[in-house]
This record gives C-alpha cells, sequence and structure tokens, in this order.
C-alpha cells in the first residue's frame, strides 16, 4: 500500500503520530478491563474488612501492565502471522501503519511484564505467596492468549478465558490481598464484571470476523455468524444484568447497586451499532459503547459499594 493510502487510512481512524503511537499500542479503550475488576474487588473488600492503599495501587498498576502487554502481545504475534496489515482497524498499527519494529513492541511487552512481577513480589510479601501462583498462571495466560502454537485467541475460548482471568480471578486476587480469605459470595458477585469483559472481546471479534475467518481463526464470532453473535452479546448483557438484580434482591449486594443500571443505555447502543453493520470501520462505534458498558458498569459498582459503606442500607 503506498503512503498516500496509509495516511488516508490514519486520517480516517483519527490515528496521530508522537506519543499517541505508543499510547494507541496499549489499547487505552480495553484497560478499564484491568481497572474495574481490582476496583470492584477492592470495594468488596473494604466492605468487609477495610482497605490498604498501597496493595490496592499495587494491583491497580500490574493488572494494567498485564493487560497491556497482552494487546502488545496480539498485536505482535498478529503481525507475525500475517494477519494485521494496513487496512486492520481495532488495533494499535503501530507496526504495519507507524513503522515501529515488531521486536520492540515484544520488548516492551516483556518490561510490562517484568515491571508487574515486581510488584506482584510486593503485593505477596504483603499479602500471601500464594497469589504469586495465580499470578504467574495469568501472566502465562496472557501470553498464550495471542502466542504459543495454539493462541487462545484464534478459538471459541477466548471470550471465556479473558471473563475469568481478566475478571472472576482478578476480583478474588483484590479482595483476598485485603482481607487474606475469599468466599464464594465475592466469586459470584463477580461474574456480571466477568461477563461484561467478555463481551469486549467479543464485540472485537465481531468486527473482525471476516478477516479472521480467512485467517483460520475459528472464534465465537465467526461459528455465530454476524446476527448471531450480536444476539450472543444482547443476551450475555442481559444476563449480566439480570444476575445483578438477583443479587441485589438477596442481599449479596446493597440497593445502591440498582445505580448500575444507568450502564444499559450503553449497552444498547453496542447492540445497536452492530446491528446490519459490516464494515469494521463501521462497528467502532460499537466496540467502543462495548467497553464503555463494561467500564460504566464497573465504576457504578464499585461506587455502589463505596455509598454503602458511608450510608448503610438495608432492606
Amino acid at each position: 500500500m503506498s503512503s498516500v493510502s496509509n495516511q488516508n487510512i490514519k486520517a480516517s481512524l483519527n490515528e496521530r503520530d508522537g506519543f499517541q503511537v505508543w499510547w494507541r499500542l496499549l489499547r487505552p479503550h480495553t484497560l478499564t478491563a484491568a481497572f474495574v475488576p481490582v476496583f470492584v474487588g477492592t470495594m468488596l473488600a473494604a466492605l468487609d474488612h477495610g482497605v490498604h492503599l498501597g496493595l490496592f495501587a499495587a494491583m491497580l498498576l500490574a493488572s494494567i501492565l498485564i493487560q497491556a502487554a497482552t494487546n502488545m502481545f496480539n498485536e505482535y504475534y498478529d503481525f507475525v502471522r500475517g494477519l494485521d496489515n494496513e487496512n486492520s482497524v481495532g488495533i494499535g498499527g503501530t507496526i504495519v501503519r507507524d513503522g515501529i519494529q515488531p521486536r520492540t513492541v515484544l520488548t516492551l511487552a516483556l518490561s510490562f511484564l517484568v515491571v508487574a512481577t515486581l510488584l506482584g513480589i510486593y503485593i505477596c510479601a504483603s499479602s500471601s505467596w500464594w497469589v504469586a501462583v495465580i499470578g504467574l498462571v495469568s501472566m502465562l495466560l496472557g501470553y498464550l492468549y495471542s502466542g504459543g502454537p495454539y493462541p487462545i485467541a484464534y478459538t471459541p475460548l477466548g471470550e471465556l478465558t479473558a471473563g475469568i482471568f481478566m475478571g472472576t480471578i482478578i476480583v478474588g486476587i483484590s479482595y483476598f490481598i485485603q482481607s487474606l480469605s475469599i468466599t464464594w459470595g465475592v466469586v459470584v458477585v463477580s461474574i456480571p464484571v466477568a461477563i461484561f469483559i467478555g463481551a469486549i472481546n467479543l464485540s472485537n471479534n465481531i468486527r473482525d470476523r471476516v478477516g479472521d475467518a480467512e485467517n483460520g481463526r475459528k472464534t465465537l464470532a465467526i461459528l455465530f455468524g454476524h446476527n448471531g453473535a450480536v444476539r450472543f452479546l444482547m443476551c450475555s448483557y442481559i444476563l449480566a444484568y439480570g444476575l445483578t438484580l438477583i443479587f441485589i434482591a438477596v442481599g449479596m449486594l446493597p440497593i445502591w447497586s440498582l445505580i448500575t443500571l444507568l450502564s444499559i443505555r450503553k449497552a444498547v447502543q453496542s447492540i445497536q451499532g452492530f446491528a446490519g453493520q459490516k464494515s469494521p470501520l463501521e462497528m467502532m462505534p460499537a466496540m467502543k459503547a462495548t467497553a464503555q458498558t463494561n467500564t460504566l458498569y464497573g465504576l457504578l459498582l464499585g461506587l455502589s459499594l463505596i455509598f454503602q459503606l458511608v450510608i448503610p442500607f438495608t432492606f
């Protein structure tokens, strides 16, 4: 592709040079998937035991670094396998459009994991060394998601893996390092968070469905087809909000958590944005709305727990 065409694509995607190149490499719209479970897990712990701010900050930064490293592994290995080109949307584009060397991207990803490991040592020393086992498994999954001989991202298990490891497990660890305990209630309450994180992954696969199929991937979006995948995304939203209402009704979440329903508007925008669209570029607003749904739900859920801490409310 000519440099003129490349510039036209960058303009249509509103991509800028300079610092923005490295910022896009992190795929910032996905980083809320790292923030939300740490915030929710910590606030759940605050209700029961209190919060150690140093551990919260370390866990938050480590989680964000692992998510960013996972994004960079995805950027690197998709390029190596020939899946990304100048026309690809939804990627950082630092390799195929900005000329950053693939080795640089890989080195940066590994550096992020090293820093996350150092933060993990602090977390373990301040809580329990059992956290190290789960942390190492999570980092390994972050690599295997896009790397290795059988990348998880190329299978129908991508959404489930992302939801469990970036949702439920991170919520559980965030709670555990504050309280040195874990309950089934915390695990169950984390399910909607896991669903919304999996939805981000699903929305990405819906957008990339045609190109992924041509390159041999077998994601859920490919197996279901465009319309079926959008319906599955809608059912995922319904399940997540339905479970939230059930948890409130049975007392697992405070009544303040009803404010999470304010995020439904973004979920509706997500579904409407995907419906009837064919071009990946046309589906970008829908994917953005999916990420915003996760962000708003997680922030509102965490805030509802803070409200309950400050102004206890029971039936």
